[in-house]
């Protein structure tokens, strides 16, 4: 009878709860999921946006519970991970982000708070990728401080009510203050969830353990197509490296996606239906991000970017498979309808990036700054303080015709323009 009145009466959140933890009312469940979201985001369109891009968020989360629901199927991901995922990722993210308070102070302290941080604790990485955006490699040995990492998750938590983060780097699982690493602040921080850009190099099978007891962490692994493509970009024998960490966290439970970086030369391989059928269905992966190519960091190249007319058809492509394969794979560049815009500058529901040098930008590939989280913390401010500051408040107001009078004179350690 609980059962009966949850699908009847229940809230959103709580018939996809009911649907991720109880496999023999999904069916149902997902059924009255469909019908509750359709007509939340779609027929009632609270905030009159238009009505093709609202089509667009619905398929969206159709996608993404999809694939929560395939990889439940296939006992990709454990019991444990299961029921952390929705205690933190859907109750404290989901759930809790129609609650975030305002700022704690200043001229914007009415305004609604950022969704979550992108950090970088490191600027060490184990490969050296072509056209890698930070410029990372074995040498760059930059990093946050643990205690400083640690300060600005907790604040960001106790100021915004945010419990998501995106790490990257560098190589994250390179990162080390003394003997604690990465999955020691993410343990501390076990009412947050973490997603992880990776190279995946380091998931050992001692590692994907871990992260599977842990239960809040899933990474985003870097791929450029299928092996040629990924190894002619980042090394030769790291796709079957990638493949073999794969199989770690697939053994181990843990959820996790891929990212890429489509250019020029591989648009067509990772927008293809083979590249689907490979790594979400053969490999597993739950979701897949792309960052189309931006000449910036080493060896930049406007050669290397999408053009415009392949753009459309990038696009074009990536909605098919999302509506038709329920696979959720997002464009950054063409599927800004689903954020409503731009997220950088820390706006409302967006984000604002740390480097592991402490400095704070509008977004990562925006490679300028105006402040740094040492020098605020040292003069006694909070993350609250960038937000504040001139830099990103001209940046949010101006996102689309950002000019440079906006930009600070100060650029980002290793920027090189182009």
């Amino acid at each position: 009878m609980k059962v009966e009145n949850i699908l009847k009466n229940g809230s959103f959140q709580e018939i996809i709860k009911l649907m991720l933890s109880k496999r023999y009312i999904r069916n149902r469940a997902r059924k009255v999921i469909e019908s509750k979201a359709y007509k939340r985001i779609v027929v009632e369109n609270s905030d009159n946006r238009p009505a093709l891009g609202q089509e667009e968020k619905y398929l969206y989360i159709m996608a993404m519970l999809s694939g929560a629901e395939r990889a439940i199927d296939r006992g990709l991901v454990s019991t444990q991970v299961i029921n952390r995922l929705i205690e933190v990722f859907l109750s404290n993210v989901i759930l809790g982000s129609r609650e975030r308070p305002g700022l704690s102070g200043g001229p914007n302290k009415d305004k609604e708070a950022p969704l979550f941080a992108l950090i970088s604790p490191t600027g060490k990485c184990n490969l050296r990728c072509k056209g890698c955006y930070a410029e990372s490699d074995p040498e760059n040995h930059a990093s946050l401080d643990f205690k400083t990492f640690d300060r600005i998750l907790t604040e960001k938590r106790e100021l915004w009510g945010s419990h998501f983060t995106v790490i990257s780097g560098g190589e994250p699982f390179l990162w080390r203050d003394g003997s604690l690493g990465l999955l020691d602040i993410v343990e501390k921080h076990s009412s947050d969830m973490f997603m992880v850009y990776t190279n995946s190099t380091l998931i050992t099978d001692e590692t994907a353990k871990r992260m599977g007891e842990l239960g809040n962490i899933t990474p985003a692994i870097s791929v450029e197509g299928f092996a040629e493509e990924t190894d002619e970009r980042r090394g030769k024998g790291v796709h079957a490296k990638i493949l073999k960490a794969f199989a770690n966290l697939r053994n181990n439970g843990v959820p996790f996606g891929i990212s890429a970086t489509p250019t020029r030369r591989n648009w067509e391989k990772i927008t293809s239906d083979r590249f689907i059928d490979f790594y979400f269905e053969q490999e597993g992966a739950g979701y897949g991000w792309l960052f189309q190519y931006m000449p910036i960091g080493r060896g930049q190249s406007l050669d290397l970017m999408v053009p415009p007319q392949q753009r459309v058809e990038m696009l074009h492509r990536v909605r098919r498979i999302v509506r038709e394969r329920k696979v959720f794979l997002a464009d950054f560049w063409n599927n800004g309808v689903l954020s409503n815009g731009c997220i950088s500058a820390g706006r409302p529901g967006g984000y604002l990036y740390i480097d592991w040098n402490g400095d704070i930008s509008p977004c990562a590939f925006v490679p300028y700054a105006s402040d740094n989280i040492y020098d605020i913390y040292s003069k006694g401010g909070t993350l609250d303080t960038a937000l504040e500051s001139p830099f990103f408040r001209k940046s949010e107001n101006g996102r689309t015709n950002m000019g440079i009078d906006v930009l600070p004179k100060k650029r980002i350690t290793g920027y090189v323009p182009a």
